[in-house]
């Protein structure tokens, strides 16, 4: 039997396990070096290393940047915190309340490592703050030594990281994208001959392909500039996906000619098979053919544009370039627009975060409880850096096992083990073997959701002095404070504002009705297209990607969303007829009464369908061609009723 399978027998992610070896070794490194620069807290160097610690060199390089910034914001407002407070703890549990709050709505707003680096500025300061709150005159000191030793872990980690961890084999989100594409481009071309719209399963599967993939977009693009241009461009490329999905989904296929539609299936099947086997430029060239054969298809000819403009960014990024010196000149690349920000979340985990904090500080200031400093602390841990998860109710299950076992750990570390040593060396080695059994805890299928808290709680509650003072009553107080706080974690996760995958994409279901109502009051609308269209989309994307976690499969919320999108497309429609020159004044009236129903389209959803219905007609007299999209919107409509009942946010 060989040892990856014997580990997989035995339990163990065979995978995980060496990043976790790695880890562990690195924390354990990191520890000694702090040590023998004469730091207050070496622990929190270990600490830093697991909290740094990625499974690829870009997300190590660019989590360990936000970190180290992080920290640096973190420690000058919990010195300033203290120095302000004036020595009065209340006063201090106010303005850490405050900035707590404002790091988890940040993070909440921000993406990636940036938002990371926000939450981990909220609980540095508190770390600051509150681990020493009997010497205020000595807050300098600790910030000071707080910075070091996660410079320190920040450090060994990225050293670590770098000369161990292989490098990834960066290519496989490319390859998956372009794979991706070649679909797309042959249920386009399916279409174009005849063979009927695409089966509702297949347009599913793509988005939940789609979504899949932007979800990793962000890890893709960490690490450096380059990284970050090939996650943009990727994610240019799932947007025009998104929209050809929308024309698939359109009755424009129906009035082009049949010869001009198999001339441009037969370029589209070109340009699949060309990316299928990895020649990227022949597909774009392949796809510009298409476009040039789609002229009397305006919808199918900008979609194709969009595709092809996407893929020639990719062209200057990483995908491969034969005879590129041979194609015509790159459409212009599309705009970056914004994309989905939860502010709704944000705005949640702001408020739940800053009452929580509060209601626990003033709970310990009125109980004068020691020890209740920890629960503070890992209170501000838990309600800002669980804040961003997709169920942190379930979570905090897991992290408050993990933690339970870290302080057991912690506890006979320092009762029946540190005992025996001679000076702190001996307390830095003893400590060793817990931080090795940890690499085994965040390796093993059973503890793998629990092990890295077992690991944080574990070092943290071990600070080596020597000689050794206090007493187990003493430990045992500090543990259960510890303890205490993933408790009251879970209760605020679960009172106020309870989140979890459901809640928020009914949220992001109100968002897009909110921004559809918004496009249609906006009469600059048109000149800011790319901005709306692409922001839909993503969260389009985003809630599909919410759908899949769930396993509910909300097919519902996935073809009401698709169902937004036509609306939305038809809505800056209107808003770009609306705006135009030498309007007649009895059309002007008509898109204005239009457009007066779709701002209402919540609240009655009936009256906006009539509205889109009633434009359709007027157009069809004299452009049929421009009465397609709000005739589909309007029939979007009729199919999906339930998803514009809902309240926008």
């Amino acid at each position: 039997m060989t040892a990856v399978a014997t580990l997989s027998r035995l339990g163990f992610d065979a995978a995980r396990l060496p990043f976790a070896l790695r880890t562990a070794l690195g924390a354990c490194l990191a520890l000694l070096v702090a040590w023998l620069l004469g730091l207050e807290h070496p622990q929190w160097s270990a600490m830093t290393v697991w909290a740094s610690a990625q499974p690829t060199r870009g997300m190590l390089v660019e989590k360990s940047l936000f970190r180290g910034v992080g920290t640096v914001v973190g420690v000058v407002v919990g010195v300033l915190l203290v120095l302000v407070s004036l020595g009065q703890p209340i006063l201090m549990v106010v303005g850490l309340a405050v900035w707590l709050g404002l790091c988890a709505g940040a993070g909440n707003v921000l993406r990636g490592f940036v938002s990371y680096g926000a939450i981990l500025a909220g609980y540095s300061a508190a770390m600051v703050a509150l681990l020493d709150t009997a010497h205020p005159d000595r807050i300098l000191a600790l910030g000071l030594d707080r910075f070091l030793t996660v410079l320190v872990g920040v450090l060994t980690a990225l050293v670590i990281g770098l000369l161990l961890t292989p490098k990834a084999a960066e290519d496989e989100i490319v390859g998956r994208m372009r794979r991706l594409t070649g679909r797309v481009l042959r249920d386009l071309a399916a279409r174009l001959h005849g063979d009927g719209g695409v089966a509702a399963r297949e347009q599913h599967a793509l988005l939940s392909d789609m979504a899949a993939i932007e979800e990793a977009l962000d890890p893709h693009g960490a690490g450096s500039r380059r990284s970050r241009r090939s996650a943009r461009t990727l994610r240019d490329v799932l947007i025009a996906q998104t929209a050809a999905l929308l024309w698939l989904r359109g009755s424009e296929a129906e009035a082009i000619d049949p010869a001009a539609g198999a001339a441009v299936g037969a370029a589209l099947r070109q340009a699949a098979d060309a990316l299928d086997r990895g020649a990227a430029a022949d597909g774009v060239a392949a796809l510009r053919r298409a476009v040039e054969r789609s002229a009397d298809a305006p919808a199918l000819r900008e979609t194709l544009q969009r595709i092809e403009a996407a893929l020639s960014a990719r062209l200057g990024v990483g995908d491969a370039e034969p005879d590129r010196g041979a194609m015509p000149p790159a459409t212009p690349h599309l705009l970056h627009a914004p994309l989905h920000r939860d502010w709704v979340g944000a705005r949640e985990a702001l408020i739940r975060a800053a009452a929580t904090v509060l209601l626990v500080g003033v709970a310990w200031q009125l109980s004068g409880w020691s020890a209740g400093a920890f629960t503070l602390l890992g209170t501000t841990v838990m309600i800002s850096l669980f804040s961003t998860f997709e169920n942190p109710a379930v979570i905090m299950r897991h992290v408050l096992l993990g933690q339970a076992a870290g302080a057991l750990a912690a506890l006979a570390c320092r009762w029946l083990v540190w005992p025996a040593a001679g000076g702190e060396l001996g307390l830095i080695l003893l400590v060793m073997p817990f931080i090795l059994a940890g690499a085994l805890a965040v390796a093993h299928r059973r503890t793998m959701a629990s092990g890295f808290d077992y690991n944080m709680v574990m070092l943290l509650l071990l600070q080596p002095h020597y000689p050794l003072t206090g007493s187990v009553a003493a430990s045992a107080a500090t543990v259960l404070a510890v303890v205490a706080a993933p408790v009251v974690a879970l209760a605020a996760f679960r009172l106020a504002y309870p989140a979890d995958a459901r809640r928020r994409m009914d949220t992001l279901v109100g968002m897009m009705l909110h921004e559809l109502e918004g496009i249609a009051a906006a009469p600059d609308a048109p000149a800011h297209w790319r901005v709306w269209r692409v922001r839909l989309y993503h969260r389009l994307l985003r809630l599909v990607r919410w759908v899949d976690k769930t396993g509910e499969r909300d097919l519902v919320a996935i073809d009401g969303s698709l169902a937004m999108l036509q609306v939305g497309r038809a809505i800056l429609r209107l808003q770009e007829l609306r705006g135009g020159a030498d309007l007649p004044p009895a059309t002007a009236r008509r898109f204005d009464a239009a457009l007066r129903r779709l701002r209402r389209i919540t609240r009655d959803p009936d009256r906006a369908r009539s509205a889109l219905e009633r434009t359709a007609r007027w157009l069809a007299r004299t452009t049929p061609a421009e009465a397609r999209p709000f005739a589909d919107a309007a029939r979007a409509m009729a199919d999906q009723p339930a998803i514009f009942r809902r309240p926008a946010a």
